[in-house]
């Protein structure tokens, strides 16, 4: 046994190294980053240090808190070692009874979560500076706190220890395999895989709704989904999604697509399947996603279903486009939306979230490099790293210790599965989102240019319903109150969902899972609104229909796509979703 462990330990020890070497060498010849620093990280933490070095007091109190903290370290392993049980771990990283039941194991838990938890405390308590500053250094001290988790090393991690021992050696063995496989997937930068990738096909197991596509041009694919039901509501809906994503987050399997349901409660359903842009499309912008994609598809939809008037929804950057594109219509006396829905969608940036500390002029120098480098559009796998930094925990050293230091197999989950699936973006569309939104605010302040003018949200009289989730890190929920305000005179309805960005939003009433709050006022504040709220348990999506029912018309047979205006192209999910960046 000891000879087997020995000869995986070498192994493992050579895999790696062979791997690093290879990635070296892939990366030897790419240019050097603009900026050793583009998020300003230095400047920040040397605000913050000025700060706690102008107030000895407060420093010396921290310096007397942390040795409290150690104290209160001791006192429990003195406790434990009397004979006292140990109190469970409710933090993800130390799930392991090993963490707890171990001695050592436990003090050194309890000693990082001291010293981070004063850390990150440290740096929050630093007054009088910029609070973006402050934020900033936040931020970047809470992601080098976690990367230093005892959790992360094979050596302090008791699992990973005893998954080494009962395999002799082969989990560490199969661990760094996967490293050596994630660093080439990588091309020398290494990508954490989160799914088992080969379990999935997008219009095999994902993205399976029936359906045509009954347009398709240079910007999008327009898709009509099969009716469920015999008859279908007078007025269809049609679903913006994000372009930063595919849309098949609304259709992952049978049992979770909001796509089928919809369908199953009587509504036309048509989807706009953006395209996955190439150096081609470079210098598409706001305007060419309002004319050419919104009011395009809303033009061919109401062609294919012979109405009058459709209603739409806007799902996270794509319910930003569709809000100005809202304002905008309504400056043009256009009728044709009678009621719109926002998923996670914000229009006021003012708190937008972690997101806001990717918007320094610094980093956009440096994201404008890459883009540039890339020809013009921003590679999928840059958005993918950003989101997966505002949930490191969750997102990147879960799976750098199941994946490499347990030497397991990524778990076949869809939606992993899909957040691995990134798009591109277009150069100038992406930069003018970033400035104009999250650096200037400007849509909200009536600053923001599209389509031949400055549009203004408070134009838009018709219903909104919005939708924001507790725990979104990407559209945090005070974020999506703003934006709901900022609609002065729109009916606005507002539902607040349990869970966060994804889950929040994709939670089919068949799962009972979660919860909803509702509240049909609007006071000012979002505390305002949530002590007035009634909390409901399960999926907000039938309070969501009962609105929608309410706004699309009578009853007409159901519309079947291949019988429309425009001839059928292609069966759902056409071709553009599966285009790989």
């Amino acid at each position: 046994m000891l000879e087997t462990l020995s000869l995986n330990l070498a192994r493992a020890a050579m895999t790696a190294q062979t791997a690093i070497a290879e990635a070296a060498l892939a990366q030897a010849d790419r240019p050097g980053a603009l900026s050793p620093d583009p998020f300003n990280v230095g400047p920040a933490m040397t605000q913050v240090m000025t700060g706690l070095v102008s107030r000895p007091d407060k420093l010396f109190a921290a310096q007397a808190d942390l040795f409290n903290r150690y104290m209160d370290v001791w006192a429990s392993t003195t406790r434990r070692a009397a004979g006292e049980e140990p109190t469970p771990s409710k933090d993800k990283r130390f799930k392991d009874p090993a963490w707890t039941e171990n001695p050592m194991f436990d003090v050194m838990r309890q000693s990082y979560l001291a010293t981070a938890d004063w850390m990150n405390g440290l740096v929050s308590s630093v007054e009088d500076i910029d609070p973006r500053i402050k934020r900033r250094a936040e931020f970047f001290t809470k992601l080098l706190t976690d990367a230093f988790s005892p959790s992360n090393f094979l050596a302090s991690n008791p699992a990973a220890l005893k998954a080494l021992a009962e395999t002799n050696g082969e989990s560490l063995v199969k661990g760094m395999q996967n490293f050596a496989a994630d660093l080439e997937r990588g091309h020398g930068k290494l990508k954490i895989s989160q799914a088992d990738y080969e379990r999935f096909k997008v219009g095999e197991n994902v993205a399976t709704a029936p359906g045509q596509v009954v347009w398709r041009d240079e910007l999008f694919e327009l898709i009509q989904y099969d009716a469920a039901t015999d008859k279908q509501r007078e007025i269809p809906l049609l679903i913006f999604p994000p372009w930063i994503n595919k849309f098949y987050i609304l259709d992952l399997q049978p049992a979770n697509s909001m796509i089928r349901w919809l369908s199953a409660q009587g509504f036309t359903v048509f989807v706009c399947s953006w395209v996955n842009p190439d150096k081609d499309k470079a210098e598409f912008g706001f305007d060419d996603y309002l004319q050419k994609g919104i009011y395009r598809a809303v033009e061919k939809a109401l062609e294919q279903s012979k109405s009058e008037r459709i209603n739409t929804v806007g799902y996270c950057i794509g319910g930003t486009l569709m809000g100005a594109a809202l304002a905008h219509m309504a400056a043009h006396g256009d009728e044709r939306v009678g009621a719109n829905t926002f998923f996670a969608a914000q229009h006021d940036f003012a708190e937008a979230g972690d997101l806001l500390l990717f918007t320094d002029e610094n980093w956009l120098k440096e994201i404008e490099q890459e883009m540039d480098a890339a020809g013009g559009v921003l590679p999928g796998a840059h958005m993918a790293e950003t989101f997966n930094a505002l949930r490191a925990n969750d997102l990147i050293w879960s799976f750098f210790v199941s994946n490499y230091l347990m030497g397991k197999d990524p778990p076949a989950f869809d939606l992993l599965f899909w957040n691995a699936d990134q798009t591109r973006m277009p150069k100038k569309l992406h930069l003018d989102y970033l400035r104009s939104m999250y650096g200037r605010n400007a849509l909200s302040q009536g600053d923001f240019q599209i389509g031949g003018l400055k549009v203004d949200l408070t134009k838009v009289k018709i219903p909104l319903y919005f939708q924001a989730s507790r725990e979104d890190h990407i559209a945090p929920m005070n974020s999506v109150y703003r934006s709901a305000k900022a609609f002065t005179n729109a009916a606005v309805t507002l539902t607040l969902a349990g869970s966060g960005h994804i889950a929040g939003v994709v939670n089919p009433p068949s799962a009972n899972k979660y919860q909803h709050w509702i509240n049909p006022a609007l006071p000012a504040t979002l505390g305002e609104w949530q002590a007035g709220a009634v909390e409901h348990p399960g999926s907000w999506w039938n309070h969501w229909a009962d609105w929608l029912h309410d706004r699309s018309g009578g009853w007409v047979p159901a519309r079947d796509p291949a019988k429309g205006s425009l001839p059928p192209i292609e069966p759902a999910p056409g071709s553009y979703v599966k285009v790989k960046s």
